[in-house]
């Protein structure tokens, strides 16, 4: 049963209703103690000895009494402090404790927030670092956050239905990108495996959504054919736009036909130059799946060599072989090489960084070189053919050290063909193809 305050020990005032005009009067006590300002039905203002106005209520509930804590003034108006005893008196009434309830009601929120999708996508990218290259737990983070944190992000998992990530994903693909649709389904549902193993949620919407995203035809990046190959060196060649330590690593991404991210990420601790040799270490391959996970041995040519040489004078400083400009603990960004591709030198949807690979395989296999010996210079082999890392690393060595320095030679030949083109051309000076 509800029962009313005891005025023991508090400055006495008439139990009359408030208004607002005398709680805006209302100075705190020259003794320096609580006052209390009652309302009836209960409910009272604390005048705090600093001048804080808090709404409370007395109750009694199971042979105890309590104080509710409403709210302070004028944050809680004097109606809403009157609406909300009568609830808290409505839950007395049928055995509810109103401050059992809202602390309920607070744990629950707490709770919410921690199982709201961004902050479990946060927890999952976390838990997944170790085992995950740094651009790629980069590229993850910045769709997430572009993509999918604005959309679902504060909502709690077990309330994300199939309908937020179709809307999610049919904007995504409404910009042309389906196949960058399909990696966030992908990694969405990630999350939502990972809420599953918490015990957080149990469904999975995303799964649902796999055939929502239609299949594409592979696209294969775009191959510079062979016999522009003098044209392009020709254009790398005047462009006075391109600092020399990028065109170096495009000519190296032509002579040893490595992966962009492996190229990029080299670190000169990895070039053995005595035995001219490059050995990228298997936490930078992108086979990262497999077990064990091989390193590549990179035959390095005496023109490889020479540009290396040369790359050391200009870069030795970090231990990056293509640092960032702005930060040499960091090196370039994996769009550094195909954007002055693309941009600079004229050939965007022509060629990439990554066809580089494609004119060399097909070259190699047209020659007749040893297509085991390709395929493993390509890096282009299945777990279950590999034995141990450094066996991987010597298989067809003699015949990889032969055709790295053939296909170096053939290379060399067009870049001195494009020397001769600038000599003989009137206009040699110009740089028509090189864009500020």
């Amino acid at each position: 049963m509800i029962q009313g305050i005891s005025q023991n020990h508090c400055k006495a005032y008439p139990q009359m209703p408030l208004n607002d005009r005398q709680i805006k009067a209302a100075k705190p006590a020259d003794t320096g103690k609580k006052i209390k300002l009652f309302d009836g039905n209960s409910l009272y203002l604390e005048v705090t000895p600093a001048g804080g106005k808090i709404f409370r209520m007395r109750y009694r509930i199971d042979g105890k009494e309590k104080d509710f804590t409403i709210g302070k003034y004028p944050t809680v108006s004097l109606v809403e402090a009157r609406q909300a005893a009568e609830n808290a008196r409505r839950m007395i009434a049928q055995g509810q404790d109103p401050n059992k309830a809202k602390q309920e009601a607070k744990a629950a929120r707490q709770a919410a927030l921690l199982n709201t999708f961004e902050h479990l996508a946060k927890q999952w990218h976390e838990d997944n670092l170790p085992r995950w290259k740094e651009h790629h737990a980069e590229r993850i983070m910045r769709y997430l956050k572009n993509d999918v944190f604005p959309v679902i992000g504060e909502i709690p998992v077990n309330e994300i239905k199939v309908t937020h990530i179709k809307n999610l994903l049919d904007d995504i693909m409404a910009r042309g990108v389906t196949d960058t649709a399909d990696k966030i389904r992908g990694w969405i549902g990630a999350v939502f495996d990972y809420s599953a193993m918490l015990e957080i949620s149990e469904n999975n919407p995303a799964r649902l959504l796999k055939n929502h995203i239609p299949n594409l035809p592979t696209k294969h990046k775009p191959a510079l054919p062979r016999e522009e190959l003098p044209e392009f060196y020709r254009r790398l060649i005047l462009a006075n736009n391109i600092e020399r330590q990028n065109k170096i690593a495009i000519m190296l991404v032509m002579l040893v036909f490595v992966r962009n991210n492996e190229l990029r990420g080299g670190q000169w601790e990895e070039v053995d130059f005595k035995n001219k040799r490059w050995i990228i270490p298997a936490e930078r391959m992108k086979h990262e799946k497999m077990k064990p996970k091989p390193a590549l041995c990179v035959p390095l040519s005496d023109w490889a060599i020479e540009l290396l040489q040369e790359l050391h004078t200009l870069t030795g400083h970090s231990r990056f072989m293509f640092p960032s400009r702005t930060n040499v603990n960091r090196h370039i960004s994996e769009n550094t090489l195909g954007k002055i591709i693309n941009e600079k030198l004229g050939y965007k949807g022509k060629a990439t960084p990554h066809g580089f690979r494609a004119v060399a395989s097909s070259l190699l296999y047209e020659n007749n070189f040893n297509g085991g010996a390709i395929e493993t210079q390509l890096a282009h082999v299945e777990e279950n053919k590999i034995k141990d890392s450094y066996a991987y690393q010597a298989d067809y060595m003699p015949q990889r050290i032969e055709f790295m320095q053939w296909y170096s030679d053939y290379l060399r030949e067009r870049y001195n063909q494009a020397l001769q083109m600038i000599q003989e051309s009137k206009d040699g000076l110009k740089i028509p193809y090189a864009r500020e």
